[in-house]
């Protein structure tokens, strides 16, 4: 199992990186320091999950993935977006991203801010100008997008995550956070996927349920990850959160991890209606369950 979904993964994020590195405008292209800034966070290694959840689900409801490459580049360069704002001076300082300086250590604060900014809107762009899915299809990618990234998506949860900085907060309001600032973003992906691969409304739902338990499951293994991994293999500041209510230090390691297996679980459940097709989609739950052990 583990062979084969690492293989997937490999053959997706290359995928994705291609798209992306073609999507945006090339080094030294005017203005030169904000093209820079939009390619660093962007292409700096990465798993690309979300990227591939968008070319998985599209597959799995027998879509062409040229269909959904688009949607999928246009999920990581939100992504990359969020990560630029998530680590400036005002939100959380960060100094290290996927083993490198963050972007406004390399460009200063204000030129990270604009690239984070024309990211999102290049993101747009992409869902808008795909060849493949037909206009209804795009205009339907598109309000999902701006839900995802709006106040009921990651800005959202990130006014919530900054006002509970140095609080205590309870498990509810502690889902509420990372339930829109991960969560989201791994059901847009799932959702664009579905769109691509021209789902019926409960395929949508049934990809919804799953991509949201992954998405919160997710989180939790990057707080355990927090506590426990050395920043020269998870690329990022160790403890950075620790100021904060995680749900390492609500819940316990042991408790983490129960609530992660909780999580995994039930995302393998929605995908019951799909039967054995569904079960690339199973072993990435699986993969991202063992990312903390």
């Amino acid at each position: 199992m583990q062979s084969r979904i690492g293989e997937i993964l490999d053959e997706g994020r290359r995928v994705v990186e291609d798209a992306l590195a073609s999507l945006t405008p090339p080094l030294g292209t005017p203005p030169a320091i904000l093209h820079e800034g939009m390619r660093y966070t962007l292409l700096l290694p990465g798993k690309r999950l979300r990227g591939i959840l968008t070319l998985l689900t599209c597959e799995l409801l027998r879509g062409r993935r040229e269909d959904a490459v688009p949607f999928a580049a246009a999920v990581e360069m939100v992504h990359a977006a969020s990560l630029i704002l998530d680590d400036l001076p005002s939100q959380d300082n960060a100094s290290l991203r996927r083993g490198k300086p963050t972007l406004h250590r390399v460009v200063g604060e204000a030129n990270a801010t604009l690239a984070a900014v024309a990211l999102l809107n290049s993101a747009f762009g992409v869902v808008q100008s795909a060849e493949g899915p037909k206009d209804r299809v795009r205009g339907r990618a598109v309000a999902r997008l701006a839900r995802a990234v709006g106040a009921d998506g990651l800005i959202g949860g990130q006014v919530v995550d900054l006002a509970s900085t140095g609080k205590r907060i309870g498990l509810d309001e502690l889902e509420y956070i990372h339930s829109h600032k991960t969560g989201a973003l791994f059901i847009a992906a799932a959702e664009l996927g579905a769109l691509a691969g021209g789902g019926r409304a409960r395929d949508e739902a049934a990809l919804a349920a799953y991509a949201k338990n992954l998405g919160l499951a997710f989180q939790i293994t990057d707080d355990l990850l927090d506590y426990t991994g050395d920043p020269e293999t998870t690329g990022k500041d160790a403890g950075l959160d620790r100021d904060r209510t995680t749900f390492v230090n609500l819940c316990g390691i042991d408790g983490s991890r129960r609530l992660v297996d909780e999580l995994i679980d039930s995302a393998v459940g929605a995908l019951r209606p799909f039967g054995r097709r569904g079960s690339i989609l199973v072993e990435l739950a699986e993969f991202v369950r063992e990312r903390d052990r």
